[in-house]
């Protein structure tokens, strides 16, 4: 598996649920969302703006993805990213397609234009590791099977603040091109657990 058939693969809309663990305090967050992803060919201008944005050449990408999500968390505050979208552009390295950049026009952890680093893991599970200026993340993400994906993500802040996250992620449509093409109807929902 390459880093675009992940994203293929994740094409499409999701009912994410999620616990976060606030570490330092020894509390544990409830929270949802409603995720769409989009998988993008090389030459989307979404891509080469990304790509022309973190001034890398627009020919080494082999794609990305437009990701929008909507959701709320128990301890909501107002500052707290709970909606929005972001592009992103995926680089390989010359030496590894299995490795390379994750272009990105804002962050996981801090709303800004910044680079991390990707790579598809032995298990075929996706791993993305970005470091800002005062904090890092590593998010993992891996399918148990086509409608179910997990995630797990460590935010750890300079200072000794960390937060430690596992989402559940069940497919809630298929993607646009398998919707109109075979299957004429999108699946139902699939819980976490089964019901």
């Amino acid at each position: 598996m390459d880093v675009m058939d992940f994203f293929r693969m994740s094409a499409g809309q999701w009912n994410s649920q999620r616990t976060t663990h606030h570490l330092p305090f020894r509390r544990a967050e409830l929270g949802g969302s409603t995720i769409a992803v989009e998988a993008l060919d090389a030459g989307h201008p979404s891509v080469v703006e990304i790509c022309n944005l973190h001034e890398v050449d627009p020919a080494l990408a082999v794609g990305g993805a437009l990701v929008t999500w909507q959701g709320a968390m128990a301890w909501d505050k107002e500052d707290e990213n709970h909606e929005g979208s972001t592009v992103f552009a995926l680089v390989p390295d010359a030496d590894d397609p299995s490795r390379g950049q994750l272009l990105r026009e804002r962050g996981y952890a801090e709303i800004v234009p910044v680079i991390g680093r990707y790579e598809i893991d032995g298990d075929e599970g996706l791993l993305l590791i970005t470091e800002y200026e005062t904090m890092s993340s590593v998010e993992r993400f891996w399918f148990a099977n086509p409608n179910l994906r997990l995630r797990t993500s460590v935010v750890k802040r300079f200072g000794g603040f960390s937060t430690a996250s596992f989402c559940a992620e069940s497919r809630l449509a298929a993607p646009a091109a398998e919707a109109e093409g075979e299957r004429k109807q999108a699946p139902a929902p699939v819980s976490a657990f089964g019901w």
